[in-house]
């Protein structure tokens, strides 16, 4: 981040945090300058971008002022998802959306691709190049089949971080995250099995449930604190759940990091109801803060929670990726993924440890999570200056995905298919429930550059919103007197 980038991140801070008032005069940008060390053009450059994201107005021959600003929206309350077993519907508009995410002419807004722009990747491509060129044979040949022990050790030293004590042997390397829980799901379950998840739920994990004949049960789950104990408590003693799908960290599409607390309790009634737990940590590298929140496979004592993540996220989902700590279901998980998919890619793995034992990964991890937390800032005032009152919007701990509620009166499915006219694309709320709920809400991905596209982009479906929402309600009859 450049110096201006830097003065101008912690200006919005202090405008978010109400020290400077609508309507309040800025320093001056000689002050400016003064109080912070920086040149008279650093301090100008901040300001240009806080007027470009319309924090601050210039006013002629008399500084800079606060903009008018809408007040910050609720972060969405508790889900209340139906709570019994269903079967997974969607696939269509998945499949679409797939699609569509292959298109360029698009603003694809509704993907969960990282930013591939940054300076700090090109020491991996330049370590992929290098293996192409001279280990031909080892690039080309077939691989082991808990894939190689370089980056099975590499991430054995990552795990730390998150409390998570592994070894080499230990660890099975996948086809990305996906990969994982899906060795995970078929070392574990069968068709007709029912498995719990939180509510809304990444919709990847929901399709494979589908495509494995595994019934989901959704439970109401709170976009800060996480899934709610009690009703998965209550839904046990209902039903016979095979096991749960959590996203404790930096979560998908809520953004929340659950308590420690709140993750040891979940083991502990695991454990109750002797059930397995599959653990997505696939964005638990990106948390704001460091060291990272620990994952719920630390507090693990029996083996029975199977912990799956990749680098679809930190790095590049191209490199197909992914690692399981599959716990006491080892040799289960290495059947499983022997039947379903094979071996993997030698090269990507093996540029991959290279990147993490030369310490770029590191660096380009601690890069990133300052430009998605910059990034999260600066679209949650896009959102809040383009679409209509009545939202709520989560306030994510980490990773690049915002969740934004809707007036009840909106549905964003319809709203999309009026968007994909426009050549955006958003991923509505739907997608994100086995029973299609949610649909007045979407998944916004925030790792996208603060462009002037993405910012029209997002107008433009600020502008779609408010059409759809005063449509609707002309459509609702007016209440009769009391």
């Amino acid at each position: 981040m450049t110096r201006y980038q830097h003065l101008a991140t912690l200006l919005a801070q202090r405008i978010e945090q109400g020290l400077w008032k609508s309507g309040e005069k800025l320093p001056s940008v000689r002050q400016l300058s003064t109080e912070h060390g920086v040149s008279i053009s650093t301090v100008q450059q901040a300001y240009q971008v806080l007027e470009n994201l319309q924090l601050i107005i210039p006013q002629p021959r008399s500084g800079y002022f606060v903009a008018p600003r809408k007040a910050q929206p609720p972060v969405p309350a508790m889900s209340h998802p139906v709570q019994r077993p269903v079967d997974v519907t969607q696939w269509d508009e998945i499949t679409t959306l797939l699609d569509n995410n292959q298109d360029k002419s698009i603003v694809a807004l509704s993907s969960g691709s990282p930013d591939l722009s940054q300076p700090t990747l090109k020491p991996l491509w330049r370590e992929l190049s290098r293996l192409v060129q001279h280990n031909l044979d080892t690039v080309l040949g077939y691989d082991g089949m808990a894939g190689k022990v370089e980056l099975r050790e590499q991430i054995a030293r990552l795990m730390v971080d998150s409390g998570t004590q592994a070894s080499a042997d230990d660890i099975v390397i996948t086809s990305g995250c996906q990969g994982a829980l899906s060795a995970a799901l078929l070392a574990v379950c069968q068709p007709g099995d029912i498995v719990a998840v939180e509510s809304p739920s990444f919709y990847g994990t929901m399709q494979m449930l589908r495509g494995y004949g595994i019934k989901a049960i959704e439970i109401p789950t709170d976009s800060s604190l996480g899934i709610s104990i009690e009703a998965l408590e209550l839904a046990l003693e209902q039903w016979p759940i095979k096991g749960i799908i959590l996203v404790p960290n930096c979560n998908n599409p809520l953004g929340f990091i659950m308590p420690d607390d709140r993750k040891r309790a979940i083991v502990s009634l695991a454990q109750r109801h002797d059930i397995v737990i599959f653990e997505d940590d696939i964005y638990g590298e990106l948390a704001n803060d460091y060291p990272r929140p620990r994952t719920i496979k630390s507090f693990d004592i029996d083996g029975r929670v199977l912990l799956c993540s990749s680098f679809s996220k930190t790095l590049a989902p191209g490199l197909r990726v992914g690692w399981i700590v599959p716990g006491r279901y080892l040799n289960r998980v290495l059947h499983a993924k022997y039947a379903a998919m094979g071996t993997n890619v030698p090269a990507t793995q093996l540029a991959v440890a290279a990147f993490i034992r030369d310490g770029h990964y590191t660096r380009h991890v601690r890069r990133m999570r300052r430009v998605y937390q910059q990034n999260m800032e600066n679209w949650t005032c896009w959102v809040r200056q383009y679409f209509p009152d009545g939202i709520c919007v989560t306030r994510p701990e980490g990773s690049f995905l915002l969740w934004v509620e809707l007036p009840e009166q909106v549905d964003m499915v319809c709203v999309s298919r009026r968007l994909a006219k426009l050549k955006i694309q958003v991923a509505p709320g739907s997608l994100f429930s086995a029973s299609g709920k949610y649909r007045n809400c979407l998944r916004i991905n925030c790792a996208q550059p603060l462009t002037e596209t993405n910012r029209e982009a997002l107008r433009q479906i600020g502008n779609v919103v408010y059409d759809a929402l005063e449509e609707a309600n002309a459509l609702t009859p007016p209440k009769a007197p009391a």
